[in-house]
């Protein structure tokens, strides 16, 4: 034993004095921008012209498609996930998302989003320099091949309901220096300290990466090297007006108010655009949006779109169950199970009550409630209480069963739905009325890997996908080990987050989140032309739409007296309201990549960005199956249960199967005797495909519809690398909203 000992002690002083010599971090770069065209877009303009005339669209602007939330390795999740440990392959530094924004997804716009709270002065020039060399590849200003905008993601996370937000991503109309902020703005809340601060202990942080991976060992080197030059940049004090600080410190911002406040500071045009606000990954049980629906919490000028689909999942629909509700007194309390939902509260007491030497004994029953109230109290780590449970072991709770490519955890006081229903009585708005909100909708890809706009293809899923995982036994330390904790497995165990020695991806639901990602979704807008200022005045005003990653054409219409007024306008009116709807279905892909983008960037190239797969549109369009209207009524009084107040679907138009698009016309003749704002939006939707993690945790039901064993799709080896969990979805387009006010 002796021998051992000392074995491993030398053995361990000579690792020691390697890694003193060897390591030498390195910093990381943005890339080379290639400095090319892309080819075919006047043909694909004339393309879309002639479709758009088919359906009757007389004079049509421009649908560009974009994706405004995209990462790449400048992001410190995506750096470490980037890594060998975690399966990831390689760094895609900003001129990745260049090069594929152009050749590989064929955007005609896109925002650099890299999380603020990981990004260095270094870093922010580099950005900023990227997204101009990638503007001055893309030809005339006035029709480029494709705009590219600056941006950053402020990606704010509180433990508590009542501290918790959620994120946003900012992007700039301008590019140049001279209308570009000296810094983005990072959030003060978590997630800066869990990107700031690393909490694993030296022999995990240092040797054991070293160890595992000892040829891939300059890539820990380079991630302790990036950790560390964030830590050594100042925070910005607090209270100074933006341009009195210095360039060389990190910007911080508390609440969406102090964000807003910040960008009016600038004076630059901005939007900051709501994103993954049903995602439970990142946000506690019992959170909802009712404090941000409020005067200072919002601003009209900055935030006028909201992310309804990404590759996280859809923040659309509202249900009414919970995955925690309060008493009178606001303490925490666990709800019970319904038909359709199953709260991870509750299912932690079912697991420690299957413990118990007597399930139904006293002392058991106040295991279980002990169990329910760790679970609530432990935030979005609530899996954590139960010692030693696995991910099969909490088969379906918190999921939403009946929910289009849902998010992990999904929240439904922070959908899109809620959102728009929920009013404001105690704050009115400017002119006296109860406070709402309106959006604009958009799909985004929120990609870690530099690829932006990448829903075109449903392949690939451990590379496409946010999909990452643990690829050894020791890299299970630094991704999911918190669960497999020692002690007393017949109680639960409290889990304090703010206390806790365990990392980000070790606190939250990782293993189970690779289910829940999808490829990304996309934002179109009816623009007047190709340029920046002509896609930006489309956003501002909301006259754009969201797409699951589909290249769907979708037009919404209010007729009025021979006009058409478009998707996301406010509306007064005093007579009954008739709407057009026109969708065309996306084109069928084909294999590879088109050889203009083999031209441009060569197979290499394209194999490093893609694996090799490019948008590479056939002729034939999928066709659209039916089109879903939503209807939603604002509360007019704050005891309205919001439920009452969502009509999904209001109405399903069935549409023809031969390709060719589809145009129907609907009316709600109870308009005018409601009286009341009616909020009106359309979806349209592709016959079913084969789409990656569309299943979810692929749940065996029982005869009474209940989750009865899960097979998940892991991120890590135990779902094989070709194992795409593909399963039947419809793809879809959701329009913006128009929202009919009644005249007064």
């Amino acid at each position: 034993m002796r021998r051992i000992l000392g074995t491993m002690v030398v053995v361990l002083a000579l690792v020691t004095v390697v890694m003193v010599i060897d390591r030498k971090g390195e910093p990381e770069g943005a890339g080379t921008v290639t400095q090319a065209q892309r080819e075919g877009v006047l043909y694909d303009q004339l393309k879309q012209r002639k479709a758009a005339q088919a359906l009757g669209v007389t004079a049509p602007k421009q649908i560009l498609f974009g994706d405004v939330h995209a990462h790449t390795t400048f992001s410190m999740d995506a750096f470490a996930w980037s890594i060998p440990l975690l399966g990831g392959s390689g760094l895609h530094p900003p001129a990745d998302a260049c090069d594929y924004a152009r050749f590989v997804a064929n955007l005609d716009f896109w925002a650099l989003t890299d999380h603020a709270e990981s990004l260095t002065p270094r870093h922010w020039q580099m950005t900023t320099d990227t997204v101009r060399a990638c503007n001055a590849a893309a030809g005339d200003p006035t029709n480029p091949d494709m705009v590219s905008f600056v941006g950053w993601e402020w990606t704010q996370m509180g433990n508590t309901r009542e501290t918790h937000y959620g994120h946003r991503n900012v992007f700039l109309l301008h590019d140049d220096p001279a209308r570009t902020p000296t810094r983005p703005i990072a959030s003060d809340s978590v997630a800066f300290r869990a990107m700031r601060n690393d909490p694993l202990n030296p022999f995990e942080k240092y040797v054991g990466p070293y160890l595992a991976h000892f040829s891939e060992r300059q890539r820990q080197f380079d991630q302790q090297h990036k950790q560390a030059e964030l830590r050594n940049v100042p925070i910005c004090e607090a209270g100074v007006p933006v341009r009195e600080l210095p360039a060389n410190c990190i910007e911080l911002a508390a609440t969406p108010a102090e964000l807003f406040e910040k960008l009016r500071d600038w004076g630059y045009p901005a939007m900051a655009v709501p994103h993954g606000t049903t995602w439970g990954f990142y946000t506690p049980p019992g959170a909802n949006w009712d404090k941000q629906v409020t005067p200072e919490q919002a601003d009209a000028q900055h935030q006028r779109l909201i992310e309804v689909f990404s590759g996280h999942g859809n923040a659309e629909p509202y249900r009414p169950w919970r995955a925690m509700r309060t008493d009178e007194d606001g303490a925490p309390v666990c709800p019970p199970p319904t038909p359709d939902y199953l709260p991870g509260c509750h299912r932690a007491g079912e697991l420690i009550r299957a413990r118990c030497d007597d399930p139904d004994s006293a002392d058991c029953e106040q295991r279980v409630r002990e169990a329910q109230q760790a679970y609530l109290a432990a935030g979005r780590a609530g899996h954590l209480v139960v010692p030693g449970a696995a991910v099969t072991d909490w088969l379906d709770a918190g999921q939403c069963r009946d929910c289009y490519l849902p998010p992990l955890n999904h929240r439904p006081g922070g959908s899109v739905q809620y959102i728009l229903a929920k009013r404001n009585f105690e704050e009115p708005d400017a002119e006296g009325a109860a406070f709402g909100l309106r959006f604009g909708f958009i799909g985004s890809s929120d990609n870690h890997n530099a690829r932006p706009g990448n829903g075109f293809k449903e392949r690939d899923r451990s590379a496409i996908a946010d999909v990452y995982g643990a690829q050894s036994a020791f890299a299970q330390r630094f991704f999911a080990d918190a669960a497999k904790r020692d002690g007393d497995d017949a109680r639960a165990q409290p889990f304090e987050l703010g206390a806790s020695p365990y990392n980000f991806l070790q606190v939250n639901e990782s293993e189970r989140q690779a289910s829940f990602f999808y490829t990304g979704g996309l934002m179109a807008v009816h623009s007047q032309g190709r340029d920046r200022r002509a896609i930006w005045d489309a956003i501002e005003r909301r006259e754009v739409y969201a797409t699951s990653g589909e290249r769907m054409l979708l037009w919404f219409d209010l007729l009025d007296a021979g006009a058409r007024i478009p998707m996301g306008s406010i509306v007064e009116r005093g007579e009954a309201p008739t709407f057009e709807v026109r969708a065309l279905g996306a084109f069928e892909q084909l294999d590879g990549c088109p050889q203009s983008a083999i031209d441009a960037l060569g197979t290499d190239r394209l194999q490093q960005l893609s694996g090799g797969e490019c948008y590479h549109p056939s002729n034939q369009r999928k066709p659209i199956e039916r089109i879903e209207v939503v209807r939603i009524r604002p509360q007019v009084a704050p005891d309205e249960a919001i439920e009452t107040l969502i009509d999904d679907p209001w109405k399903v138009l069935p549409c023809p199967a031969d390709g060719n698009g589809c145009t129907v016309q609907f009316s709600d003749p109870d308009f005018v005797a409601g009286a009341r704002e009616t909020i009106y939006y359309v979806r349209a939707l592709q016959a079913p495909t084969t789409t990656i993690n569309a299943d979810g945790l692929r749940c065996r039901y029982g005869p009474d519809g209940a989750c009865e064993a899960v097979d998940p799709c892991y991120g890590d080896t135990r779902t094989p690398a070709e194992d795409d969990c593909t399963a039947p979805a419809r793809e879809r387009a959701w329009s913006s909203p128009i929202y009919l006010q009644a005249s007064r």
